[in-house]
């Protein structure tokens, strides 16, 4: 088989015949018809996969085949809402050796910001959480009800979205689960998987371009040569039907309030069962909270948040120079605080969206000074899921927090492993064997 089509069953919705086409890949490597990969120091640690929405469609396995071969220090691979792709994040790591760790991202409500806008535009009181860290794909008992009811609620949204958009854009309409589920390999439908659905839906009733182009200037209130410019040739998740559909004052709407989404408490509370992090999905500065963002971290703190999360793009990579000006301002205050909090920073691209870089370009001059906090941020995160799957003794571990008390410890201890040890290092033995000496046992053994 081609090896272009290896790869490309690396996408494919049966899981067996993803794992074959890894194998077969790693096997070209190991006779040489495949020259080694060369190892670096990038790395993603929020890269979202084809179990809710990856913008090229990528799986788990795929994903950790590309950051393989482009010789990434680290992956983490999130989820909106779900643990499917988490298993399957480490088998196809452990197969290549590469670090990994997995997550899920929701959102929560925060009674003490209802009047406050933080990472979510638009909506108080709703706000981003990402819980990194995540040892298994099967979730702990005290979260099965809180997860169920997470995945229960987006799926009721969505019908809820659809209906109304249906109603505005008839003749054309979808159903979720004819039209959106198949796009994704276990039903877990997001926006853009409805957007798509809604491209398909009016190509299949409007044959013509012209009328399909007159279609969407119609619905969109847009002129005519800027939707022919948008449409391509094959069904795409537009920015600009979502944002006249499904964004704030869309036809699809609804604002959120306090019972659209799971507590915060209730979310932290399950993935601290998972043994898990929760980190703040830090926006970019500009709202209402996080311009206070030393009370919002520290309440954040006080809810059990025991991270930072953050896509470095929204804050540098910006045209308007008094933009930029403002946001870097931003992002140099959020790592001062995270850096007094004792807050890991995990930085990732999200690759939820076509075009979104695979890898944040560290060595923008504007990125520089935080590489040392971004760099210990993922050898945290892969310190403690590797403690995490291999002896149960993570971040949040009656072990860990029986140590090390504080969180400053803790970060300090799984940074360092995390830095010393790679994915089949044989020193894990010595681990196991001093962890009952604690973490300068394990840290001296090391050493020795």
């Amino acid at each position: 088989m081609e090896l272009a089509e290896l790869v490309a069953q690396l996408d494919a919705y049966d899981g067996a015949q993803r794992q074959g086409a890894l194998q077969q890949l790693v096997g070209l490597e190991q006779s040489g018809d495949l020259a080694p990969a060369q190892p670096g120091e990038g790395f993603n640690l929020h890269a979202h996969t084809f179990f809710s929405y990856s913008g090229a469609g990528y799986s788990p396995t795929h994903l950790a085949w590309r950051a393989h071969r482009q010789g990434w220090w680290a992956l983490g691979t999130v989820d909106f809402d779900v643990l499917d792709g988490v298993d399957e994040t480490f088998s196809a790591a452990d197969l290549l050796g590469l670090r990994a760790a997995a997550g899920i991202e929701t959102r929560v409500y925060v009674p003490e910001l209802a009047e406050a806008e933080s990472n979510s535009p638009g909506e108080p009181g709703i706000m981003y959480l990402v819980g990194v860290g995540l040892a298994s794909s099967s979730p702990a008992a005290g979260a099965v009800d809180t997860l169920t009811d997470m995945r229960s609620r987006a799926q009721s949204r969505n019908r809820e979205m659809i209906a109304r958009i249906n109603a505005y854009l008839a003749p054309v309409s979808i159903d979720l689960e004819r039209d959106a589920a198949p796009l994704t390999p276990a039903g877990n439908v997001t926006e853009r998987h409805i957007l798509v659905a809604y491209d398909a839906a009016a190509r299949r009733r409007y044959h013509r371009r012209s009328d399909l182009v007159a279609f969407w200037a119609d619905r969109l209130g847009m002129p005519l040569e800027h939707v022919d410019a948008m449409l391509g040739d094959t069904p795409y998740p537009h920015d600009a039907i979502r944002n006249r559909l499904m964004k704030r004052g869309g036809v699809g709407y609804s604002q959120p309030d306090a019972g659209t989404f799971p507590s915060l408490c209730d979310v932290v509370q399950a993935t601290v069962a998972c043994g898990a992090v929760p980190t703040y999905a830090f926006l970019d500065g500009s709202s209402g909270a996080e311009s206070r963002l030393e009370e919002l971290l520290e309440l954040m703190v006080d809810h059990g948040i025991g991270g930072m999360t953050i896509i470095p793009d929204r804050n540098w990579n910006i045209s308007d120079p008094a933009t930029k000006a403002a946001r870097l301002a931003d992002l140099s205050r959020a790592m001062q605080l995270a850096e007094a909090l004792s807050l890991p920073v995990l930085a990732g691209t999200e690759m939820n969206k076509p075009g979104q870089r695979e890898m944040d370009d560290f060595d923008a001059v504007e990125l520089r000074p935080y590489w040392p906090a971004f760099k210990r941020g993922a050898a945290w995160l892969w310190g403690h899921t590797a403690m995490a799957r291999r002896f149960g003794c993570g971040h949040q571990s009656s072990w860990a927090r029986g140590w090390m008390p504080s969180r400053s410890a803790r970060l300090g201890f799984f940074a360092a492993l995390g830095s010393s040890l790679a994915a089949n290092d044989p020193r894990w033995e010595q681990v196991e064997q001093a962890l009952v000496q604690g973490p300068e046992g394990i840290l001296a053994a090391l050493t020795h």
